[in-house]
């Protein structure tokens, strides 16, 4: 219970950038990852059982494959560029805190079982934390050392924005799967509650890519329950079946014939959508449309530059023109998971990772969860925009789906080697 505990504050509170431990040079969350670390290799060394599972054999393939590439474009990036030695050291040392996590809790006895339990932590502490984000949002709580806003941007405890919103991007999804697989009405009731300060906190970082993840999983989940609905009936041909087939056959005339309305109100429904947006789609928008497209050019081209092999990690481009008004150090990150990655480890990379993404997507819609679904389809909307690999929420999110698809376990127990 304390292993679960620690997992699920660590990878909650890792987005708690602005906080640290008294005395040392980290956060809260790596803190209790650490610890679990330990008491997980403790239990190991004591003679614990290991399970060599299916989704602890493709995380361990995944990493060793990262690790080579990533070496390689070390090596490839000392020899033709200028290496950026403290992002270096930094995404070194996430990349092993985070293998070190997903794959001892991919092998615990009972993985299922005890990641649940953890998510449950995890749903609790970002739910205790919205509420108190809120109460620093709107000066009914005072943190010293701690810039709850960034400018108009609801940030809380992280180093911008953007952190904060992805965090809540994943938070929505797993409380939702816990609150749909649950048979208890109390843990349904609170895990449904905890949807809306995280909610509402998402919206307030007036993140663009958070408001399309929502609506995109809010729409998946939708179809998703449907179609399960639907399937459900065995042929049933109940009078409510009935009716939303009817609406659903319907939906296409209708909006064909609403279509010559919708077209009138075009400029409505764009200022509606632009609304949506942080600066209501004004010049924040657009400035930070025009720095994507810049990076990603450059990544593109400096990522051909190393033959496609990388050059280590950490951040590789230079300094945009277009980021002049932004208080942004350099050198900069490509904003892109995808790229981010091509730039640091090459193509290899890449693709180990939609190997290791598409093997969750996989497992979430064997093991029927239409949540794990949309779990999946977040990490994915957000990662296009952002660099979302060295974030503890993404791989739990990822190994948690990987563990709930299994099929079958091989139990190991570690073998010893006496030393004179």
């Amino acid at each position: 219970m304390i292993r679960d505990a620690l997992l699920g504050a660590g990878v909650a509170l890792s987005f708690a950038s602005q906080i640290s431990v008294p005395g040392l040079p980290f956060g809260y969350g790596e803190l209790f990852l650490a610890l679990w670390i330990m008491l997980s290799l403790a239990r190991i060394l004591a003679g614990g059982p290991v399970e060599a599972t299916p989704a602890f054999l493709q995380l361990a393939k995944f990493w060793l494959l990262l690790s080579l590439t990533l070496a390689v474009g070390t090596v490839v990036g000392y020899f033709t560029s200028i290496l950026y030695l403290t992002g270096l050291s930094h995404d070194t040392m996430a990349y092993v805190l985070l293998a070190s996590v997903t794959c001892l809790a991919a092998s615990e006895p009972g993985a299922a079982l005890r990641l649940r339990r953890s998510a449950w932590w995890v749903i609790a502490v970002a739910t205790g934390a919205s509420m108190v984000q809120l109460g620093l949002a709107w000066g009914w709580i005072h943190q010293s050392g701690v810039e709850a806003w960034y400018w108009d941007r609801l940030r809380g405890w992280s180093e911008n924005p953007n952190q904060l919103a992805l965090y809540c991007a994943v938070f929505g999804p797993l409380a939702l799967h816990l609150a749909v697989t649950t048979d208890r009405r109390w843990a349904q009731f609170l895990a449904l509650a905890s949807l809306v300060p995280i909610f509402y906190v998402g919206r307030l970082t007036k993140s663009d890519t958070y408001l399309y993840t929502t609506i995109l999983s809010c729409l998946v989940f939708l179809g998703l329950r449907l179609k399960a609905w639907f399937a459900s009936g065995a042929g049933g041909a109940s009078l409510s079946r009935q009716i939303v087939l009817l609406l659903i056959v319907g939906a296409v005339p209708l909006a064909a014939a609403a279509a010559p309305y919708a077209v009138a109100e075009e400029s409505s429904v764009a200022q509606f959508a632009k609304s949506l947006t942080k600066d209501g789609g004004g010049d924040a928008t657009v400035e930070t449309f025009d720095l994507r497209i810049f990076l990603w050019r450059e990544a593109i081209e400096k990522g051909l530059q190393s033959w496609s092999l990388g050059l280590g990690p950490g951040p590789h481009l230079e300094r945009p023109p277009v980021a002049d008004r932004q208080f942004l150090e350099r050198p900069f990150e490509a904003h892109n998971t995808i790229l981010d990655l091509y730039l640091q480890g090459g193509l290899v990379a890449v693709l180990a990772l939609a190997w290791i993404v598409g093997s969750a997507a996989m497992s979430a819609w064997r093991s029927r969860f239409d949540a794990l679904s949309v779990l999946v389809a977040s990490v994915v909307v957000f990662s296009m925009p952002h660099l979302t690999i060295r974030h503890p929420i993404v791989w739990f999110a990822l190994t948690f789906c990987l563990v709930a698809g299994m099929r079958h376990e091989v139990r190991l127990r570690p073998q010893y080697v006496r030393v004179a």
